[in-house]
């Protein structure tokens, strides 16, 4: 179906090159068309060049939906044009004045090193998120904000002195899930992060029922998790990210001693492996939200 944008959206080239349909907020009104109303809480750095990671797998809804984009008071956005985040970004209270939002998106950030309480938008943040869980049918925290609904449900992080960067093949553990069940037994996904989780500390996590693990990685661990009540998605790898993204990274990062060398990635020729992964995951989220606001109409 279509995204639902204003006419003046800067990215709506970037919409069409892609071979993506949209259709603007009046003409969704005036037609009656009930998109699916997305907040998303983008937090990261470039996040004006940042949205079409996220808008190219929505994109691809059998829905109409409606980008609901929010930003924190308490966040300066240093690496972001001027304006754009006054222009576009509505706080949570104002994007959920008039009409609930059906999903939420989180993205990540680079604090992960940090303690939760350091970050110095972890207030807002937290009660943000559990607004959401209140009000909303799911909330898909990715990267960084996947280990903020962990740390919520009572699981904590480790921070680790080299960061974990490049494309690892991850095991689908369960198959009878209304995401997963979608996805191949194996399939790769970037990670680039400073933190994960303790496996052992998960799997007492999911003996005491704080949440369910979804997918695990030899080398990244256990990287997507979820609350028992569908509720809260956590997914701390990037599958949103596009080649572009990845390979700028890569090439940004190039030197640092905290930072290896990309693995199974070339950024001098990149190749996007985890499309599929990207597109089955977002529309199977998209397609659980869609089942859960008809069930209440």
């Amino acid at each position: 179906m279509s995204l639902v944008v204003r006419p003046d959206y800067h990215a709506i080239p970037t919409i069409e090159k892609n071979g993506l349909d949209w259709i603007s907020t009046h003409e969704s009104q005036t037609q009656g068309r009930n998109a699916l109303r997305i907040g998303i809480l983008n937090i990261m750095p470039l996040g004006e060049q940042y949205e079409m990671n996220i808008l190219n797998p929505l994109a691809l809804s059998l829905v109409d939906i409606e980008p609901v984009w929010i930003k924190l008071e308490s966040h300066s956005y240093k690496t972001w044009p001027d304006g754009h985040v006054d222009d576009l970004y509505a706080t949570y209270s104002g994007a959920v004045k008039e009409k609930k939002l059906d999903g939420l998106i989180v993205t990540g950030a680079p604090v992960e090193h940090l303690d939760f309480e350091e970050v110095n938008y972890w207030d807002e943040i937290s009660e943000l998120i559990e607004d959401a869980r209140n009000n909303s049918h799911s909330t898909l925290g990715l990267c960084w904000a996947g280990f903020a609904l962990a740390k919520l449900s009572g699981l904590g992080k480790i921070t680790f002195e080299r960061k974990l960067f490049g494309v690892y093949e991850l095991d689908n553990l369960t198959y009878n899930h209304p995401i997963m069940g979608a996805l191949d037994d194996k399939f790769v996904c970037p990670q680039s992060r400073f933190a994960g989780f303790e496996d052992q500390e998960v799997e007492d996590a999911v003996s005491r029922g704080d949440v369910n693990a979804l997918a695990h990685g030899k080398e990244s661990g256990y990287t997507i998790l979820e609350t028992p009540d569908h509720k809260q998605l956590m997914h701390i790898g990037h599958p949103e990210y596009n080649k572009g993204r990845l390979a700028y990274e890569a090439r940004r990062d190039q030197g640092n001693p905290k930072i290896p060398n990309i693995e199974n990635f070339d950024f001098d020729n990149p190749l996007n492996r985890w499309r599929m992964h990207r597109n089955t995951f977002f529309q199977r989220w998209i397609n659980f939200v869609t089942q859960e606001s008809r069930s209440l109409r």
